[in-house]
């Protein structure tokens, strides 16, 4: 199993659990070093030190904070330490909250939470009220120097813990929100038709990063000596000036399109698929 990110105790009014969070997603991509083009050494980045300019070693690097420009109050990790709030070690529940009424734009990352033994009856009460319910937990979690407010919701019999942003922190857009037009019924309905005939079953395993995929066949094709393809750019498309002929054409398109049967995947991912289990 992989190492947990997180240990402590989830308390639930006098129920205390202890629990561990492991990181539940991580972003992936091909990675390049940084290369010196007449050897093809690697760069190596060091510390330096403008005032007295020469290289300084890691051991003589502080954290600070600047206050006025060019000024500085220094912190140490043991200063750090002292100030830890509770919620270092304790996850306290605060309220219970409609699912529904959380808006998505707060999630930030996502955590499986999984109980120790000691906890794992007290846990399993918890994901069951929680999966009988509307309700999710909102608590607050102490984790990489920073304080967060979390959601903890049922998923496949256990716990998934998401931590999330502060209210300060989504911004605002000026202007944003709905557009001052009028719409017809008409095309109102044909965009309810065209959502249908392009609906499916979600499955995350069926999407995937392109680029990326394409990354990697341009290494490839260098490594063998061969040449590098292209890929077809769309082309543009012309602002709409008939909203109306551009749905029903594009409804027309849509259903032109064969849809596999219901259960029946398409070849490529139903042999990509690899089971989450064992």
């Amino acid at each position: 199993m992989a190492s947990s990110v997180w240990s402590g105790y989830l308390t639930f009014g006098l129920i205390s659990m202890p629990v561990r969070l492991f990181s539940g997603a991580r972003s992936s991509s091909v990675s390049f070093h940084m290369l010196h083009r007449d050897d093809l050494q690697r760069v190596k980045q060091k510390l330096f030190c403008s005032a007295e300019n020469r290289e300084i070693s890691r051991d003589e690097v502080v954290k600070g904070y600047e206050y006025r420009k060019d000024e500085y109050v220094v912190v140490e990790p043991d200063e750090i330490k002292k100030i830890e709030p509770k919620t270092a070690k304790t996850m306290e529940i605060l309220e219970f909250v409609k699912a529904a009424d959380v808006d998505p734009v707060y999630f930030e990352s996502s955590y499986f939470m999984m109980p120790e033994e000691a906890g794992r009856r007290p846990y399993a009460l918890l994901t069951k009220a929680l999966e009988e319910s509307d309700y999710v937990a909102i608590a607050k979690l102490t984790m990489h120097n920073r304080e967060y407010t979390v959601f903890l919701r049922p998923h496949e019999g256990g716990i998934m813990l998401h931590t999330m942003y502060y209210a300060e922190e989504v911004r605002q857009v000026e202007g944003f929100g709905a557009p001052d037009v009028e719409l017809k019924d008409s095309e109102v309905k044909i965009a309810h038709q065209l959502i249908e005939a392009l609906s499916a079953d979600w499955d995350p395993e069926k999407y995937h990063d392109t680029f990326q995929e394409n990354v990697k066949k341009l290494i490839e094709t260098k490594l063998e000596g061969g040449k590098i393809a292209e890929v077809e750019k769309p082309k543009k498309l012309a602002p709409v000036v008939d909203l109306m002929a551009a749905l029903k054409q594009s409804l027309a398109e849509m259903e032109g399109k064969k849809k596999p049967a219901t259960g029946e995947k398409p070849a490529a991912a139903a042999g990509g698929r690899k089971s989450r289990k064992g």
